[in-house]
Parts: C-alpha cells; structure tokens; sequence
C-alpha cells in the first residue's frame, strides 16, 4: 500500500470491477466511483463517494481506474460530452488506468488522445476471472510509459499477482488478446476429451482427476472441466465477452496478415452457443456446442 492513501477513480462496478474496487477501499485509499447500472451495495456502504457523471470521477481522483466490457464503452467513458477527458482539460499529471480487453489499435489513439490533455495511459487488462478478481490474484498485462506504471504498481499489487509491463501503450491489450486466444483453445480441448471420455462410458470426474496429475494438467482442466462435468454455467466470465475477445483476435490477424485457424474454429463454436441463446453462459459452456454435435452431454449414461 501506498505510504499515504490515494484519491482513486473507479469507472465500472461489474462482475470484475466491484470486487476489484473493494480490494482499493479495504487499502484505505479514498475512491470515487461511477457505474452504468446499480451501485453494488457493499460500495455503497463502503467509504466510496459516489459521483453522478464520469466527469466528476475525473475531477476528483488522481488516478482513474475504468473496467467497462468493450472497445465502445471505454471510448464512450473517455470521450463522451460528460466523461473523463471533460474532466481532465486543464489538469496535469493524472493517470487513466484502462483495465479492460478492447482493441489494442484503438487503445493506441485513446492514449494519444488523453496524452493530449496532459495525462497519462495505461492499458492494464487483466486475467484470472471473477475468482481472481476477489482474490485479488489476477494477472495484470501492463501497456504503457515506464514512470507511470511504477507509480501505479503498488496499486496493482493491491489486485493482483502477476504484473508485467509488456511495452508501450496497447501492448498490454496485445497480450490480453494472446492470453484469450490461450484460454479459447484450452477450454474447446478440455470440452472435446471430456466429451470424448464420457460418451466412451468414462467417468468424467474421474478422468479430470486422472489427468491433473499428468501434462494435460492446466487451469483450465482444474477449474472449467468441473463446470462442464457439475453443469454449472453461471457467468465467471460470459460467452459474449470471450466471443469478444476472439472477434479482435481475428480482426488483428487480418490485418497483420496471420492466420489463426483454430481461433476461427473455436469463435464458430462461441457463435453456436448465442445461437442457442448461451451469450450470457460461462464460457466453459462452450462444451454444449460440442454436445449438440455429438447430441450426447457429460455425464449422461453412455448407450451401451
């Protein structure tokens, strides 16, 4: 924690950024914060200030935390008549920490643009999901100016474990891509040996704790393969966003000129699970594209 508390801003209080703002409060920083949707209530009985515009955040606290779910809403944060860059002309020395997974091209010209007013840019999205964010363990890809990341640091380390700063600004988005593409990939492969296990007449449970102890152990296979074989497919982290994140993983590599096959493949199987109204599903639920693949689900008895 930092020697003597910071006035903080934080810019949405979802799924992610409530407990993250709790982790800030219970450091004994002052924060002002703003939301789209109701003030959860642990902030609202917290000593947070509510602030009724963007704006107001930004005129208040000295660093801005935003964790809004994509590439328009943190542009609409910024740039809206009432949002942060309102707020900012005319100060110098300020920090806008954009936690979210949006476009890194556009996280580029963002930081341009609030450099412009005399502030700084940080693009620090972040891994680890819901349960990272209450623990407090998440994994943070920093992009952005060297200076401003070590005054932000101890922040960091406040809500997470593993802090890199990956290069200058949209780096950090850049990696956050990579990691998506990561965990897209492992979760279609965990659902596609489940599937393959249980359909065969395997346990399923067994087999995900036969294969925890062998090189097919992953995070993945420790967390979502128990969602998949339990069939609980509340949101950690939705389908719509993972869809999301794949869509600019797709979109870079055209213009970069890379192909992403498997990527591709895996954003299909995210695209029938919406179709099958799943956009607000867990993203281990993509294991159900598969099932009507195979019209077998996990854990069902295997014909015999």
């Amino acid at each position: 924690m930092h020697a003597t508390p910071l006035k903080l801003g934080f810019i949405g209080l979802g799924i992610m950024g409530a407990p993250m703002c709790s982790h800030l409060i219970a450091a004994g920083h002052q924060l002002f914060v703003n939301t789209r949707g109701k003030l959860p209530a642990h902030i609202a009985e917290s000593s947070a200030t509510q602030c009724t515009s963007v704006r107001g955040v930004a005129e208040r606290a000295d660093i801005i935390f935003v964790m809004v779910p994509d590439t328009p809403d943190v542009e609409t944060v910024l740039f809206a008549p009432d949002g942060l860059a309102a707020g900012l002309k005319g100060s110098s020395g300020k920090i806008v920490v954009d936690m979210s997974s949006i476009s890194p091209v556009a996280t580029k010209d963002f930081a341009k643009r609030i450099n412009a007013l005399g502030a700084q840019y940080l693009d620090a999205p972040v891994s680890g999901g819901e349960v990272g964010a209450k623990n407090a363990s998440l994994s943070i890809m920093v992009g952005g100016p060297e200076a401003a990341f070590e005054r932000v640091r101890p922040l960091f380390e406040t809500l997470g474990k593993n802090i890199t700063l990956v290069g200058g600004n949209g780096d950090g988005q850049t990696a956050k891509v990579a990691n998506q593409i990561i965990v897209a990939l492992n979760i279609e492969a965990v659902a596609e040996a489940l599937l393959f296990a249980s359909r065969a007449g395997a346990d399923p449970a067994r087999v995900r704790q036969a294969l925890l102890g062998g090189f097919a152990s992953s995070k993945i296979l420790e967390v979502h393969a128990e969602r998949m074989i339990k069939r609980t497919f509340e949101p950690g982290f939705r389908i719509a966003l993972h869809q999301k994140d794949l869509s600019l993983a797709l979109s870079s590599a055209r213009q970069l000129g890379v192909s992403l096959p498997n990527t591709a493949q895996t954003q299909e199987l995210f695209n029938s699970c919406v179709a099958h109204g799943g956009a607000g599903w867990d993203h281990s639920g993509l294991v159900r594209a598969l099932e009507i693949q195979a019209n077998f689900e996990i854990g069902q008895q295997a014909p015999a």
